[in-house]
């Protein structure tokens, strides 16, 4: 087309654009500082946005999130979810989750909302109900994406939606890079896309986000 700049040059520019389209509240930007002094990495805020969006999309009443960190994402999640639904979140460090329920407080979500577990997410999943809930976040260690995407599965109802985080982090789009965390994430790629269950869509916010919607 005649007259279009590059699109590649302003990559970084319209990835910059998309992440402050919308602004985090004093709430986000105070648990986000609550990740930084802790050493987690939440999602972005454009990440997060997604987040909110397609629990809106669904008016998600059971979420399952595996990684609380700080509760950024958490909070996102809330704000898309149901007025009456209730987000499971599963932490293995006891302080981060502690952060959590505090900056869930101070945003109003109260137990009735919440159900904070502390463990290891492929330890705690198989207790959880079969297609009991209606969206499953998975943010944690990229090695173990696969085993999360079963367990997601397994969780979901027909219609509800599984998000994997991470999903373009480290090496993935480099040919040449063969670590475990990069290899997981391919093969996670690889069995959404050809899982007959699910509709996928590979989403360019954040560090990525892999969703898709169980049918059947």
């Amino acid at each position: 087309m005649l007259g279009r700049p590059d699109a590649a040059a302003d990559l970084p520019a319209l990835r910059d654009h998309v992440e402050a389209y919308l602004t985090e509240d004093d709430l986000l930007v105070s648990a986000r500082e609550s990740a930084a002094r802790s050493g987690c990495i939440p999602v972005s805020p454009g990440a997060g946005a997604g987040l909110r969006f397609l629990a809106a999309t669904i008016s998600a009443r059971a979420v399952v999130e595996i990684g609380t960190g700080t509760g950024v994402s958490g909070l996102w999640l809330l704000r898309g979810m149901a007025g009456d639904g209730v987000l499971t979140s599963i932490d293995v460090d006891p302080e981060h989750q502690r952060t959590a329920r505090a900056s869930f407080t101070a945003a109003g979500y109260g137990p009735s909302r919440l159900r904070l577990i502390n463990g290891m997410g492929l330890e705690v999943l198989p207790r959880l109900t079969d297609a009991g809930y209606d969206l499953v976040f998975v943010d944690a260690a990229a090695s173990d994406h696969p085993r999360y995407l079963d367990e997601a599965v397994r969780l979901l109802r027909v219609g509800g939606i599984v998000v994997l985080a991470g999903v373009l982090d480290g090496g993935v789009v480099d040919p040449e890079a063969a670590d475990t965390g990069t290899l997981a994430l391919r093969e996670v790629a690889r069995q959404v896309r050809e899982d007959d269950r699910l509709v996928p869509v590979l989403l360019p916010l954040g560090d990525g986000l892999l969703a898709a919607v169980k049918t059947a």
